[in-house]
């Protein structure tokens, strides 16, 4: 089961969590309520657990479904269940046993006072999974992407403080809507990028994805509209919350010259600057908003 486990982590890329987590951690920190640092600290660890297990769940759920497809495709064929190196059967025991860590982990938030995780573990674990199916009926699986990564600076906050979100007596914090927002169409944005490299291949397979519906081209434009929603977005939630200060309102600048990098290198490069602009150039949004956020909540 180790070896299965390492070839699981490899293939599913726990790397890429740095797309969501970062965010997930800014939403606790701007929902977090004033007093004792242990009590947060312990919320927070349980919401970067959660994030794991959600991931990994989501992750292997995709695989396994997308197993027979991903073996008729030459850049997927190697992933570990298209290639038959690990059964169907190991990978969805090992995609229940992340799902159960999840609920699990969220039903620790009952000794805190807080039912909303465990309530909405089940409903948050289908809508993630439902995610693999998306590309078979519709061009908004992209959408469909970033909403379900969207949701992590609510999911968090709401797991830290849920009067933040507008649920108990309290006031909400707009900037956590804002963020929402903003990693829904970053998300769907740099989704629209990686699924370049199979516009053909999802074409001849009749699946549905922007870039075998709209060509490079069309799926460029869509890309670069979802980004410019984003860093408008970004900029609402600078606007909303006064604890975000200088710190984010410059991240909010690097991140438009991030952007803006990105999309010349798939215009310059085409497929080949893929890995740069989506993996890199994306990883790097993410980190430096989330710690310019979290660093100006703190001052």
């Amino acid at each position: 089961m180790p070896a299965a486990a390492l070839l699981i982590a490899r293939d599913i890329k726990l790397s890429h969590s740095v797309f969501a987590m970062p965010f997930a951690l800014l939403g606790a920190f701007v929902a977090r309520r004033e007093g004792p640092w242990t009590g947060f600290a312990g919320a927070l660890a349980l919401v970067v657990v959660c994030m794991v297990a959600a991931r990994t769940w989501a992750m292997v759920v995709n695989r396994l479904v997308d197993r027979r497809f991903d073996a008729r495709n030459p850049r997927t064929a190697a992933r570990v269940f298209a290639s038959g190196r690990l059964g169907a059967r190991v990978g969805w025991a090992w995609a229940i046993a992340a799902a159960s860590a999840f609920v699990g982990s969220c039903a620790l938030f009952l000794a805190r006072g807080n039912p909303w995780p465990l309530t909405l573990a089940l409903p948050v674990l289908a809508w993630i999974g439902a995610y693999s199916f998306t590309k078979r009926f519709t061009w908004s699986c992209h959408l469909w992407l970033g909403a379900s990564l969207g949701a992590t600076p609510l999911a968090a906050a709401l797991a830290v403080n849920p009067t933040s979100v507008g649920l108990g007596a309290g006031t909400p914090a707009p900037a956590l809507f804002w963020l929402a927002g903003m990693v829904l169409a970053w998300v769907a944005g740099f989704d629209v990028i990686y699924a370049l490299a199979d516009a053909e291949f999802d074409r001849q397979q009749g699946l549905s994805s922007l870039p075998s519906r709209l060509g490079p081209g069309g799926a460029a434009w869509v890309s670069r509209a979802l980004h410019a929603a984003a860093a408008l977005l970004l900029l609402g939630a600078w606007r909303s919350d006064e604890r975000l200060g200088a710190l984010f309102l410059g991240g909010v600048g690097a991140v438009w010259g991030l952007l803006i990098v990105e999309h010349a290198v798939i215009a310059r490069r085409g497929r080949a600057g893929i890995p740069l602009a989506f993996f890199t150039v994306n990883g790097v949004v993410s980190c430096v908003l989330g710690l310019v956020g979290i660093a100006d909540t703190l001052i």
